[in-house]
């Protein structure tokens, strides 16, 4: 009979993708604030504002529906019900 062996048990391979790609975020943030820390980039930003907007509205109506619903009709009547009778035996007597 044939033995197979797997030598890499409890080893479980794990890709640095996710750690390469933090360490090269952090690198290009630290280069892009050195750039704007040392005057080689600027940003020229001009005070802006918003468009004056006039918005208005004025109050509705609640829209006026005509529902027909069924009368429900609530009441007591007298009834009779026959009941069997139940008997119960002990030990072979009644």
């Amino acid at each position: 009979m044939a033995e197979y062996r797997n030598e890499n048990i409890g080893h479980e391979r794990r890709s640095g993708t996710g750690r390469i790609v933090l360490i090269v975020a952090i690198v290009a943030a630290v280069i892009v604030g050195l750039l704007f820390a040392t005057g080689f980039w600027t940003a020229d930003v001009e005070e802006g504002a918003l468009p004056d907007v006039d918005v208005s509205a004025t109050g509705g109506e609640m829209p006026a529906v005509d529902v027909d619903s069924k009368e429900v009709v609530v009441g007591t009547k007298e009834e009779t019900i026959d009941v069997p009778t139940v008997g119960v035996k002990d030990n072979g007597e009644e």
